[in-house]
């Protein structure tokens, strides 16, 4: 079964679906635009072949060179799970005539207006919202939603390039910093916790579902650079609080027809214990909130997501043991990481807990913090009560500190 990944090095995440992929028996083909010697090794090692375009951004030239690098081969599936590529696949499904995502589909899923307009004709609460292509249009639409209000790309993935305005002076500083954004979504804000609905999904029917939580959340994270912001992986996602987040994800996986794979959403829970929709994307979650979900259970689901898309079915035996946490760390300075401080007694407070730690080596440099949430590292830590779980974390958020000069 010969299946084209799209992307197959980036983000991180992707070489272990390619992993997932050819352990399921799958002949695993990628296509990216970083030659192949800068691919990781782990996709480099479970890879058939590789094609090495100028540029994925360049959709029509992809599918011209992928059809033809793939003529003599009987392709069974184009898999994309990087949000920018995900109409990209959508247009090489229809190019090789093979089944998944359409590409009218994939837009619904990528153009956030289309979505929201496409979530609220069926029904389902969602925040007020309008598109914007210029600086007088999203004045215009904020003040059909009101402030606050939420801007950001029609297009975005994660919280890059979303802001929050309060009032007018807030408004016109957005707009200085999205000057090289083409078109913007403008949201109703909702107050409320910020949680997730992540899936796998055979032609519709929920086959795996986890429920993750932002701690702070992330459009607050992006704004202080002093926060640790933590990532969090239910034990028991079918609590009672979480009854309404559970069937709104249904609810729009439904009304977005999706078929099978991945799929990860957003939502608020209010004060007043309503669910409200946030948005959806037809991939895994980022920020390795996959190997949370792993950690959870004790399973693979980079393996089990592979069978379900290869074969339609799901074996895994799902068991939740754990509550999960990513915490990701931010060093205090610029320049070089030159020392971490408060590890040794975290590990030996914590260590029993501890699944991951991965920070950068004293002498590497500071990562933009606003372009990554992985930032200079992260802590992955796991328990099975829940406020346990988020007291570890909350100790690795402030007690571990990294600086750099």
């Amino acid at each position: 079964m010969h299946v084209i990944f799209i992307a197959p090095g980036y983000p991180a995440e992707m070489p272990h679906f390619v992993r997932g992929l050819a352990s399921q028996g799958a002949t695993v083909l990628g296509v990216s635009d970083v030659p192949v010697d800068q691919l990781p090794e782990l996709a480099k090692r479970h890879l058939a072949d590789y094609l090495h375009v100028p540029s994925l951004q360049d959709e029509d030239d992809v599918v011209r060179r992928v059809a033809a690098w793939s003529a003599d081969r009987a392709i069974a599936r184009v898999i994309c799970m990087w949000e920018p590529g995900v109409v990209l696949a959508a247009k090489l499904r229809v190019a090789l005539q093979v089944p998944g995502q359409s590409v009218e589909a994939a837009m619904r899923f990528r153009d956030k207006d289309l979505m929201k307009q496409h979530i609220v004709a069926a029904g389902i609460r969602a925040a007020r919202h309008a598109r914007a292509a210029t600086a007088q249009e999203v004045r215009d639409a904020v003040a059909q939603v009101g402030f606050p209000a939420i801007i950001k790309p029609i297009a975005g993935a994660g919280s890059m390039d979303t802001f929050r305005v309060a009032d007018a002076a807030e408004l016109e500083a957005a707009l200085a910093q999205l000057t090289h954004v083409p078109e913007v979504q403008v949201e109703e804000f909702i107050t409320g916790e910020e949680f997730t609905f992540d899936t796998i999904c055979i032609d519709g029917r929920i086959v795996y579902y986890n429920i993750g939580y932002y701690r702070p959340n992330p459009l607050l994270a992006r704004s202080h650079e002093w926060i640790s912001p933590q990532t969090l992986c239910l034990r028991d996602p079918d609590a009672p609080e979480l009854a309404g987040g559970r069937a709104l994800g249904e609810a729009v996986l439904k009304a977005m027809e999706f078929g099978t794979g991945f799929t990860h959403m957003e939502w608020f829970l209010t004060a007043s214990g309503e669910a409200v929709f946030g948005e959806i994307a037809a991939r895994p979650p980022g920020a390795h909130t996959v190997d949370l979900m792993n950690f959870v259970s004790d399973i693979d689901l980079f393996t089990g997501y592979a069978e379900a898309e290869l074969f339609g079915t799901f074996s895994l035996q799902v068991e939740r043991k754990y509550n999960t946490a990513n915490i990701f760390k931010r060093a205090e300075g610029q320049g070089r990481i030159t020392r971490i401080e408060g590890l040794a007694g975290l590990m030996q407070r914590h260590g029993a807990h501890v699944v991951h730690l991965d920070l950068l080596p004293i002498g590497a440099p500071r990562r933009d913090w606003k372009l990554t949430l992985l930032s200079d590292g992260y802590v992955v830590v796991r328990h099975p009560d829940w406020n346990t779980t988020k007291q570890i974390a909350d100790d690795f958020g402030t007690d571990l500190r990294l600086y750099a000069s």
